[in-house]
């Protein structure tokens, strides 16, 4: 099993036509990802790597049957697009958009909740279950299937992290981008309630950053909710107060949302904290979880 996607998800890409949406349209068609249609409103009729285009998500989605959209539109068209996606009851919607206005997301935020849709993002990579689907921006080639999910802020540090776990001879289970924004629209403690019921998932590594109580909020949930083997890293121990690094959520404000104070609190839960990306992979190895090749 994995979470979220499988081999009968069925994407839709809003903005394929753009270099960004295409690129990557490629990509998903490449790695085996069932990619049925994409949106791009004036230029329906047309098809991207024999993918249709349509100018609405309402006719994509009555002449194709999507169950995952993914998107690519620029930031300022951003929001009506995942309005349209969310509207067209799909339920699961990727954001791999970011500069996205906070005022612009807390609506989306609560319409999503609001219609059952599950939303990932914005300002993120996507997410992969390796061997099955890939609905994002992730490079392929450094995943395996196996039994370590990954669940992370950061894209880059997802990529680090996975490339560790690989070349320990662990595969992945899924690995979820949740996004790097103020405003994501599933949480940490959200992807670690499925990834706790997923039977494929037999560990977790915590990929967290500077900026807000996300991992915080994590920590407890692992406490008394998670059963199996969690193991983190924090980016941002260096980080100056009141700078935003990297991503818009990556800002410590006076003493809250330190790497320090995260650290703690992942620490307080019985869950063990690597000091670089790589060794996240030593770590999993500690806890005796089973290799997968």
């Amino acid at each position: 099993m994995s979470i979220l996607i499988d081999e009968r998800t069925r994407v839709l890409v809003q903005g394929i036509t753009g270099r960004e949406g295409e690129f990557h349209t490629r990509q998903m068609l490449e790695y085996g990802t069932t990619v049925v249609a994409g949106v791009t409103p004036g230029r329906g009729g047309r098809d991207v790597a024999g993918v249709p285009v349509f100018n609405t998500v309402a006719e994509a989605v009555a002449q194709t049957r999507p169950n995952c959209s993914i998107i690519f539109v620029p930031a300022p068209f951003a929001p009506d697009a995942i309005r349209e996606a969310i509207s067209n009851a799909l339920p699961i919607v990727v954001v791999i958009t970011e500069q996205i206005p906070v005022h612009e997301m807390i609506p989306l935020y609560h319409f999503a909740r609001l219609k059952g849709t599950r939303l990932i993002g914005p300002n993120c990579p996507g997410l992969i279950s390796p061997g099955k689907a890939k609905v994002g921006i992730m490079p392929a080639h450094i995943h395996r299937p196996g039994s370590v999910a990954v669940v992370s802020r950061s894209g880059t540090l997802t990529y680090e992290v996975v490339a560790a776990l690989t070349e320990r001879g662990y595969g992945q289970s899924t690995c979820v981008g949740i996004g790097g924004d103020p405003i994501v629209g599933t949480s940490f403690v959200e992807v670690l309630e499925l990834l706790e019921a997923d039977p494929q998932t037999h560990a977790i590594a915590l990929i967290g950053e500077i900026g807000g109580e996300a991992e915080e909020e994590a920590a407890a949930y692992v406490k008394f909710h998670v059963r199996k083997p969690v193991v983190a890293f924090v980016a941002g121990r260096t980080a100056p107060p009141g700078r935003r690094m990297g991503h818009a959520g990556a800002i410590i404000s006076g003493t809250s949302g330190t790497a320090q104070e995260k650290i703690a609190a992942l620490r307080a839960a019985g869950i063990q904290v690597a000091d670089t990306p790589d060794q996240v992979a030593d770590l999993i190895a500690s806890a005796r979880v089973p290799r997968d090749f």
